[in-house]
């Protein structure tokens, strides 16, 4: 049976956006024609966790509500190496445990870390949504993999927008950041210049 993740950011002992990481399980649970028993506030609070600091709670769950946790200390880390990868036929639209495809094409591209492109499309990077600034204005990709919790909060709070971003317009953005759970709103900012085999065109993508 397949399993799911959901890693959420706990700091100082206050978890965050515990309603939308919960909305996706209950949305996984009835694409699958599945009850859903996991209330992921009482796992959290069934934790006792008194730890300050910042922390990764990771929960793995199956389509049974059978489930297994852990607490992980977190840190920031930069990236020195991203490459764009072209795959048009992935599908990501949930938040699967396996993710072996995602290490297959950071293998394949031999990089640190990757940004997809699927039918000329900026997506997403293995392990992150992606925001693109222009001028003073962040966007992000309305053709995402995974409409990350993170992602959704930004666009709710209004300090993004979705916007068409492809390969021909990718040049028109300075610079670019990843969020996820973990990782927040301008908590780390790359320069477009780092990707290492920015594009032209379509054709230039190994």
């Amino acid at each position: 049976m397949s399993q799911f993740i959901e890693s959420i950011k706990i700091e100082d002992q206050e978890i965050y956006n515990l309603d939308l990481h919960q909305k996706r399980v209950n949305e996984t649970f009835k694409h699958f024609g599945k009850e859903n028993l996991l209330d992921l506030a009482k796992i959290f609070k069934d934790l006792e966790h008194d730890e300050d600091g910042l922390y990764k709670l990771r929960i793995v769950y199956d389509l049974n509500s059978k489930f297994k946790t852990g607490v992980i200390p977190y840190a920031y880390s930069t990236l020195n190496q991203i490459s764009l990868v072209e795959n048009n036929t992935l599908d990501y639209s949930f938040k699967f445990e396996d993710r072996k495809i995602f290490d297959m094409m950071k293998n394949k591209a031999k990089s640190e870390e990757i940004i997809i492109v699927k039918n000329n499309h900026i997506t997403d990077s293995s392990y992150a949504n992606l925001l693109f600034l222009k001028g003073k204005q962040w966007f992000t990709p309305n053709t995402f993999l995974l409409n990350g919790v993170q992602r959704q909060a930004l666009l709710k709070s209004k300090k993004v927008k979705e916007t068409e971003i492809n390969l021909q317009n990718l040049k028109e953005f300075s610079h670019f950041q990843m969020i996820n759970a973990m990782i927040g709103f301008e908590e780390i900012i790359y320069p477009i210049e780092i990707i290492e085999n920015f594009p032209e065109t379509s054709q230039e993508i190994g």
